[in-house]
């Protein structure tokens, strides 16, 4: 017997979840659930230019705008968005809980408000270099799209 699986549509579907039982994030998904579909893998950014140059060194919102300004350029690459992020991964050297007000009024400038993604925040001793303040890793799903026709 011969099954052709491509013709079973197996686009991908995410559910954000927000469970009984534990307290309402505040800009986060406690529980995101994806199914089949393309999974995109981010590697950490930091607040880097295209050129390779530092930016806003020694400023936590600058630096924070142009790693999530890189994260966009990284899911564009990949035909995605930032509403097909499912989980964010925050390493803030000398995390100080004052600064979180910074972090989180630049995560609404991109994020999906109404589903946002799973999230987790760490404060780390240090990052890579020495003037890197912040590094921000994403995963996003989102449905398969078919090839375009070629003409």
């Amino acid at each position: 017997m011969v099954i052709f699986l491509s013709c079973i549509d197996i686009s991908a579907q995410t559910q954000f979840l927000k469970p009984d039982g534990i307290a309402p994030g505040n800009g986060y998904s406690h529980v995101v659930v994806t199914s089949p579909g393309k999974l995109v893998f981010i590697s950490g950014q930091v607040a880097r230019d295209k050129q390779g140059n530092l930016v806003g060194k020694g400023d936590l919102r600058a630096q924070t705008v142009q790693v999530f300004e890189n994260l966009k350029a990284a899911l564009a690459s990949a035909g995605a968005t930032f509403n097909d992020v499912v989980k964010i991964n925050w390493y803030v050297k000398d995390y100080k809980q004052e600064n979180l007000g910074i972090l989180r009024e630049v995560r609404t400038m991109y994020v999906n408000k109404d589903n946002p993604p799973a999230s987790t925040l760490s404060g780390v001793a240090a990052l890579a270099q020495d003037d890197y303040l912040i590094e921000v890793e994403a995963v996003a799903a989102f449905p398969n799209k078919p090839a375009a026709k070629k003409k």
